[in-house]
């Protein structure tokens, strides 16, 4: 899989980011991690990894680690996977597989034999509102918006132009892949429990502004048709 990047965005992953790359060296693919200058502590965690590319953020925010890993992919194929450790990289290969005549795989938690042994009930229900309404919104035809566990084809997500710095981008994503037209597809997927460290999504402020996008977005799309 040399013609795939691990794009793995990391904030405060001291403890579980050179655990879960140690998991990763025993898979062929390259490895990108992106993270703020601030994060001394996590820098200082992976400086003995000779085979990372490590990208330092200009902007900060979930969104804008990911924007700026995939200016700086180079291969035909990417992956976002977390630095915690709970997205199992042993789905690779299908995804990888199902992307080969799609622009992007979506892992899924909530298909026949996918789950997670690290939702709770307000992040539950929560996937499952903003789930609800980007398929009623936008036919996405996705059982989990908020899940960012994805493969794809690297000129393809640089179509979408990107522009949240934030959580937000997690609907962005899906939401701009099907007003641009770009094939896509969800396989199932376990979600594990983090390695060590908390969860950096606040529950009711990044889902305010995940339901403001989503809001956004669908009146853009009306402003277009006219």
């Amino acid at each position: 899989m040399n013609n795939l990047t691990l794009l793995i965005p990391a904030n405060k992953e001291a403890e579980s980011l050179p655990i879960f790359l140690n998991e990763l060296a025993s898979y062929n693919f390259k490895k990108m991690v992106v993270l703020q200058k601030e994060d001394i502590e996590t820098i200082n965690s992976i400086k003995d990894f000779k085979d990372i590319q490590i990208i330092i953020q200009k902007k900060k925010g979930y969104g804008s680690a990911l924007k700026e890993g995939f200016e700086n992919v180079k291969t035909e194929f990417f992956s976002i996977i977390n630095a915690d450790g709970s997205m199992d990289p042993k789905y690779l290969n299908q995804m990888m597989q199902d992307c080969q005549d799609k622009d992007l795989v979506f892992a899924s938690r909530y298909l026949k034999d996918g789950g997670s042994d690290d939702d709770n009930w307000i992040t539950f229900i929560g996937n499952k509102c903003f789930s609800f309404l980007g398929n009623l919104l936008f036919n996405l035809k996705l059982s989990d918006i908020l899940y960012t566990y994805i493969v794809g084809k690297t000129y393809s997500v640089k179509k979408l132009e990107l522009k949240y710095n934030d959580f937000r981008i997690c609907v962005e994503i899906p939401i701009k892949a099907k007003l641009k037209r770009l094939l896509f597809v969800s396989i199932p997927s376990m979600e594990r429990k983090r390695i060590a460290g908390v969860k950096k999504v606040n529950a009711v402020k990044d889902g305010f502004l995940i339901l403001t996008a989503i809001i956004c977005l669908f009146y853009k799309k009306i402003l277009d048709k006219n």
